[in-house]
């Protein structure tokens, strides 16, 4: 028989406080550009035979030490490890091109770049949002951006990507009417985060983007499915 528990043993578990401590600790508290470029490996539910590979453009350290792959995918700058949908991609691991070596964890220099990154930079905690860093776009990623408003999409190219205290990663976009000088630089009044300013924000890699703009049919009947599917 068990043993009774008195009333003074007995806890209350908030479950939300829980849920958020777990997700406190996972999030992104540094950024590092990968400039090997090593790849995502996934593949898709309807062929799990067939392998795609998609360029990282970082890697992240999450507050719990976990070091992740980063790619802009859907509407975020996304952990390859979160990527489980049947219909968009299952994410398989990593992979190095030069050797064709496929794994699942991040390549021990950019764990030890991360967590000697992340000592150096000891910020302290804060109930504001701050930046905490900024990083160049190197993959040629568009985001493509509606207005709260606005029946029609604008296709912008992707600057760079800011990290926030609170974990939030932001896309930095260019307003074409501020642009006073150019090349534009980090620092530009013409820079802004993309969700300051757009309802939805999808990111494209360099070649869909570039089908988008040469209105490829088959590319923009699969952006009115996946428009209308968001709506």
């Amino acid at each position: 028989m068990g043993i009774p528990m008195s009333p003074r043993s007995a806890q209350v578990i908030d479950l939300e406080t829980m849920r958020n401590r777990l997700r406190a600790k996972r999030h992104l508290v540094r950024l590092a550009p990968e400039l090997d470029g090593l790849e995502m490996v996934y593949h898709l539910a309807s062929d799990l035979d067939t392998l795609y590979g998609m360029p990282l453009l970082a890697w992240g350290l999450r507050d719990d030490g976990e070091v992740v792959g980063l790619v802009p995918w859907m509407e975020a700058l996304t952990p390859c490890h979160d990527l489980d949908d049947p219909e968009h991609g299952h994410f398989v691991g990593y992979r190095d091109p030069e050797t064709e070596e496929i794994f699942y964890t991040a390549p021990e220099h950019k764990v030890y770049e991360l967590e000697h990154a992340a000592a150096y930079f000891d910020y302290e905690e804060s109930g504001e949002t701050t930046l905490l860093q900024q990083l160049p776009e190197t993959l040629g990623t568009h985001a493509l951006c509606l207005d709260e408003e606005a029946t029609t999409w604008q296709l912008k190219l992707v600057f760079g990507w800011r990290l926030y205290n609170n974990g939030t990663i932001e896309a930095l976009l260019v307003d074409e009417s501020r642009v006073e000088s150019t090349p534009v630089v980090a620092g530009d009044d013409c820079l802004y985060p993309g969700h300051s300013r757009h309802q939805v924000v999808y990111f494209f890699q360099r070649a869909i983007a570039n089908r988008i703009r040469q209105e490829d049919p088959a590319t923009l009947e699969a952006l009115a499915c996946m428009v209308g599917h968001d709506d």
